[in-house]
């Protein structure tokens, strides 16, 4: 391809960049402790499967903590039946909704602005009728799943339940929502996505992981799970097409489609056949929401889980109620919802090519889109043929899922793996390193600069930058990574922490012929297949016929992307983002294998543990400081700016802004569960009834920052067509911040209610 020259324009853009790098790169290295700041969260080991409970309540933890060790008892469970007993639960981990990067798109200034929806971390345990076998499997609505998360949440289970819950038995999953926030990583490359390390998100997240095991813990019942599977059609495309080519036309005529449209479910209910929850695994990035969004969101997954749930917990409010359904994230690596495909937002012209680029305007102006007038709508169009699709599903399974539950895991460190290809032939994986495509984005989101996909070699100006700031990557790195031209060779950065992980988690669960496979990251439609074909090859070889596979992505910590060696050629973005090299999904397969073939022989208690990943003690504080809230002179947190309308009718927006304070400090104080709730009077109480709060799809909350600590906050309804007529108010619920030089900061919460008003039907 021929070396492409800057304009003056560019020019000035890409030092501006440089410099602002290099700026954050101080900071980092300023606000980060680099010496004495690792130690490791010990969990109890790999435990036989049929401990007792005496000897879990004798055991103690060697986790490093300052909190003292208390173990809850484990209830006796009822034994005398057939299936398995289930317990589910909902929690709130929405963490911080202001003065954050969203996780996901990487843009710079994409920060939170305030809330569409709610995000939620939702829990199944299964345990076996005599209780000793269990499983847990968490789907959280997360960009994905950070080591640090992960180590902190199995600490705490490890405190409270001793060896019951352990690294082996517990399952992490993201959704992927590009909409949360992000904050909660250890790892330098995503705290500088993140804009630094935010404790209030962290310990929001971990709170809420850990109180939705709980609640499933405390709600074990005996029951059943049927599983089924279908096709979801008109619902996604593969967003990197030309990679897909790539592999081989003998693998790809065995399939009918370029990405995976199937859809698993599992569906679990009591004994008596009264409904529990849902688990669906289906692939598609939750980028609905495109980069522009500043409001947090759980995207098309989180609309699929509200739907089913408000269907199964009727006259319940969002995120509350018995019923719980999550929609986990599978081999999404391509996968887009944009089902209009990408086109030249200037010219309107398909830029569905190799470089997805454009001839006026380059990558920037090639965007792909949603089947909606404006993303909120695509969102919505794309969740609801997710969950319309899970529902026939769910109400057709009947396929009981019997069989021992058995989990297994290991730590590796995927930068020197030895892979097999052959009887005579091996390679390596290699240190992480992103390629320059990396840098491109896709066509979901683009990386803003000019830098396109399929790049293959490297730039003499963009080398150059990278080597003044960070180093030259070595000529071992680069080998190893061909034909990916290294734009960040972060395996070899380790200040101020470590850029990239090494040590990564592999892990199986399966119930009875159901196994879940959970994968550190974003593996392509291609990589799944394979990845999913070669598990059940192997468990087959060891006497376990007809199992079935599934991919649950973006579990336990993240490492980008894993594509085919095939689409590796192509560097794409996929394939720029696939960090430990060429031969990584081949790593993967041969891991995961192994894993298969000690569940299938009954040797997991053989498997060595592994490294033991770090937990660096210290991560940065934000780069957004917090300061003291300020009323305008003469006004009070809380009070109406511009009040509602006396009437509106269905369909319309009703709008009131108050005098707002930071809703970040909400989530340190949570002494509302919610920023906002539409209360409607009823006349046979005399009393308001509470009808949406900010999990409702219906309601919007916006902040607007101001100078000074000075800021407003705007609440909209949008009034659904059903929606019952009578008269309506909107409540604020905040938190305002109050800090001397001197003295700890102070949290005040307050309220506020708009003019009642009344809805009419057209």
């Amino acid at each position: 391809m021929a070396k492409r020259t800057f304009s003056t324009l560019e020019t000035f853009l890409i030092f501006l960049l440089v410099m602002m790098t290099a700026i954050t790169v101080a900071l980092l290295s300023l606000l980060f402790t680099t010496s004495g700041t690792i130690g490791n969260h010990k969990d109890s080991g790999f435990h036989d499967f049929s401990t007792t409970q005496s000897s879990l309540a004798t055991q103690g933890p060697t986790a490093s903590q300052v909190s003292p060790v208390t173990y809850i008892p484990v209830p006796p469970l009822f034994q005398n039946f057939s299936g398995y007993h289930i317990g589910v639960g909902r929690a709130d981990c929405t963490g911080q909704v202001s003065d954050i990067n969203l996780m996901g798109y990487g843009k710079m200034g994409q920060t939170a602005q305030g809330i569409l929806t709610r995000l939620y971390s939702r829990a199944f345990i299964m345990a076996e009728p005599d209780g000793s076998n269990r499983t847990v499997f968490v789907n959280i609505d997360i960009g994905m799943v950070s080591q640090r998360l992960r180590l902190e949440v199995l600490n705490r289970l490890q405190s409270k339940y001793g060896s019951l819950y352990r690294r082996d038995n517990v399952l992490l999953s993201g959704t992927h929502t590009h909409s949360g926030p992000g904050g909660y990583f250890q790892y330098t490359i995503f705290i500088i996505a993140s804009e630094g390390f935010s404790n209030r998100s962290f310990e929001y997240m971990v709170n809420g992981i850990v109180k939705s095991i709980e609640i499933a813990h405390s709600n074990m019942k005996p029951g059943k799970i049927f599983t089924n599977k279908g096709i979801v059609d008109d619902t996604q495309i593969n967003r990197s097409p030309s990679s897909y080519l790539q592999n081989p036309q003998s693998e790809r005529a065995r399939y009918s489609s370029n990405i995976d449209k199937e859809m698993v479910v599992l569906k679990m209910v009591d004994l008596n056949g009264d409904d529990l929850g849902l688990i669906s695994w289906f692939a598609i990035h939750p980028v609905s929401m495109n980069n522009s969004n500043h409001l947090v969101n759980s995207d098309n997954m989180g609309y699929a889980s509200y739907l089913f749930e408000q269907e199964k917990n009727k006259g319940y409010l969002p995120g509350q109620g018995p019923y719980v359904a999550a929609f986990a994230s599978s081999n999404l690596g391509d996968v887009s919802p944009n089902v209009l495909g990408p086109h030249c937002i200037n010219t309107g012209e398909s830029c569905d090519n190799a470089h997805s680029t454009c001839p006026i305007g380059g990558p920037n102006m090639c965007i792909a889109k949603g089947p909606g007038r404006d993303m909120i709508e695509s969102t919505q169009i794309i969740g609801r043929n997710i969950y319309q699709r899970a529902k026939e599903l769910y109400e057709s399974a009947s396929q009981e899922v019997t069989g021992p539950l058995v989990s297994a895991h290991q730590w590796v460190n995927m930068t020197d793996v030895t892979v097999r290809l052959n009887s005579t032939h091996t390679a390596k994986t290699c240190k992480p390193a992103l390629g320059y495509s990396f840098a491109a984005g896709t066509i979901d989101g683009n990386g803003g600069l000019n830098f396109i996909q399929g790049t293959t070699e490297g730039n003499s100006f963009w080398d150059t930058v990278r080597d003044l700031l960070l180093g030259k990557p070595s000529d071992e790195i680069k080998e190893c990574h061909k034909p990916k031209p290294i734009l960040l060779p972060t395996g070899e950065l380790s200040k101020p922490h470590p850029w990239h992980p090494d040590i990564v988690d592999v892990q199986i669960i399966t119930l009875g012929s159901l196994a879940i496979t959970a994968v550190p990251g974003e593996f392509t439609t291609m990589s799944g297949r394979r990845l999913r074909e070669a598990v059940q090859a192997e468990f087959a070889t060891y006497g376990m016929q007809n199992m079935t596979v599934v991919i649950s992505g973006l579990c336990n910590v993240y490492t980008h992307y894993i594509t085919t060696y095939e689409e590796y050629q192509a560097q794409r973005y996929e394939a720029a983002s696939t960090i430990y090299g060429p031969h990584t999904l081949s790593a993967y397969i041969q891991l995961f294998r192994g894993l298969a073939k000690a569940i299938a022989t009954d040797t997991v208690a053989n498997l060595s543990r592994g490294p033991e990943p770090p937990f660096f003690k210290q991560p940065l504080s934000p780069l957004i400081p917090d300061i003291s809230d300020r009323a305008p002179i003469g006004r009070n947190f809380g009070d109406v700016l511009q009040p509602a309308k006396p009437e509106y009718r269905v369909g319309e927006v009703v709008e009131v802004v108050f005098v707002g304070a930071n809703p970040k400090n909400s989530a340190e104080n949570q002494t509302h569960s919610t920023f906002l709730t539409v209360e409607r009077y009823e006349d046979a109480s005399a009393a308001w009834q509470i009808v949406y709060n900010d999990a409702s799809w219906e309601t919007r909350f916006y902040w607007h920052k101001g100078i000074l600590g000075v800021s407003n906050t705007t609440i909209e309804w949008h009034i659904p067509d059903n929606a019952q007529p009578g008269i309506y108010r909107i409540r604020y619920f905040g938190h305002s911040r109050k800090k001397s030089i001197l003295e700890s900061a102070i949290i005040r919460s307050f309220e506020a209610t708009s003019s009642s008003f009344e809805v009419v039907t057209a």
